[in-house]
């Protein structure tokens, strides 16, 4: 442990459910709580806060809360604090946790993504419905041809992998079977029953090839994760999980035209940060906004070659509990609920500190990669425990 390294220290978490009806700031604050009991802190050693994307007026149940408002809310005395979209995805708040108490700009961070989707659609006049009366930027281009969905967008990048690499439904299927089969284990998940190959094959299509079980579904939760400086882990009571590698790639920020999802620049990065190597790594957290992702993120991060992220999972036996890579072990977004990024970085903290109860995977695992984004935005961070 070095003064000058990131570490995660506390991990929290809210309810997770569909149309709650706690405010999304009482969600927030309770998964502060529980993150500050864990890494046992006190508010008033808090001295940064990071969130993705902000608040944003005009789409409350995306991001209903902002940096400002937890600051206001729980009396924090902030010398460095950020929130906004424009980064490379959900989990670019952490890198910017990080490299803020690198730079010596704060001790502890608070991180948070806050998430109120089911909520505000079942309360349209509380949080009022996101509304356009024209169609530009990105959209001017996918929305004339009713692509109104990265469900869309995402799918014409899986047709491709099969018309060009040869992948399968079966072979996809195993990302929702594994989630499904991890979230039961998680007393936190969204879902808890398991789904069968037959239930996946034959359930409709929402843009083909993927259907509804390839999807995570709106979720109202909040996570955080306190990033702490090398230098202040004196006052920690929790075991530090070391930042050891971050990666971020914006390729171009629209869906349109891009030939390759940024995932595959951000794996490569990644490596050329750290000595560690792929066959280090004992569990991996990827984003699964739509199963498919998971192939990009297997592939661009060299635990296969690309276009054999299919053959890679097939079968479903190497992403298992006690496969060789295990996979999503709290159950992803498609098992455990659209945490938009933040819960993968939670369950490798809970993964690499054995905490994990009837999920956690077997032996002494020590390294973890956890990502977000799909398509043109991606974020790696690789953890390890010292």
């Amino acid at each position: 442990m070095t003064a000058n390294d990131a570490y995660i220290t506390g991990v929290g978490q809210s309810e997770i459910g569909v149309k709650l009806t706690r405010h999304p700031l009482l969600l927030t604050v309770d998964a502060v709580r529980e993150a500050l009991a864990e890494a046992g802190l006190t508010i008033g050693q808090i001295d940064g806060v990071s969130t993705y994307p902000g608040r944003m007026q005009g789409y409350l149940g995306f991001s209903p809360v902002g940096a400002d408002e937890l600051i206001d809310a729980l009396g924090i005395r902030a010398t460095w604090y950020a929130g906004g979209g424009e980064i490379t995805s959900q989990l670019g708040a952490v890198v910017a946790a990080a490299a803020a108490v690198r730079a010596g700009l704060a001790r502890h961070v608070i991180c948070f993504r806050t998430v109120y989707e089911a909520a505000a659609m079942a309360r349209p006049d509380e949080f009022p419905p996101l509304k356009r009366d024209k169609v530009d930027g990105g959209s001017q281009w996918t929305a004339p041809f009713n692509a109104l969905s990265a469900a869309n967008w995402t799918a014409q990048y899986a047709m491709r992998h099969m018309k060009r690499y040869g992948l399968t439904r079966e072979q996809l299927a195993q990302v929702a079977l594994t989630d499904r089969a991890n979230a039961a284990l998680n007393p936190r998940a969204l879902t808890r029953e398991p789904i069968t190959m037959d239930e996946y094959m034959s359930a409709r299509m929402i843009s083909t090839p993927l259907c509804l079980y390839d999807c995570d579904r709106f979720t109202d939760a909040s996570t955080v994760l306190i990033v702490s400086a090398g230098s202040a882990l004196d006052e920690v009571k929790c075991t530090p999980i070391r930042i050891a590698a971050m990666a971020g790639t914006v390729t171009r920020h629209s869906w349109d035209q891009a030939e390759w999802m940024a995932s595959y620049q951000t794996g490569p990065d990644l490596w050329k940060r750290t000595d560690y190597k792929p066959s280090d790594v004992d569990t991996v957290q990827f984003y699964d906004g739509f199963s498919f992702y998971v192939i990009t993120w297997l592939e661009a991060l060299g635990f296969c070659d690309v276009g054999d992220g299919g053959r890679f999972i097939e079968g479903g036996k190497r992403i298992a509990l006690d496969g060789e890579l295990p996979l999503n072990t709290f159950g992803g977004q498609i098992g455990a609920g659209r945490l938009h990024g933040f819960g993968f970085a939670h369950e490798s903290v809970v993964q690499l500190r054995g905490t994990g109860g009837a999920r956690q995977i077997p032996g002494d695992p020590r390294v973890a990669v956890c990502t977000s984004g799909g398509g043109p935005l991606a974020t790696a961070l690789l953890l390890a425990r010292d």
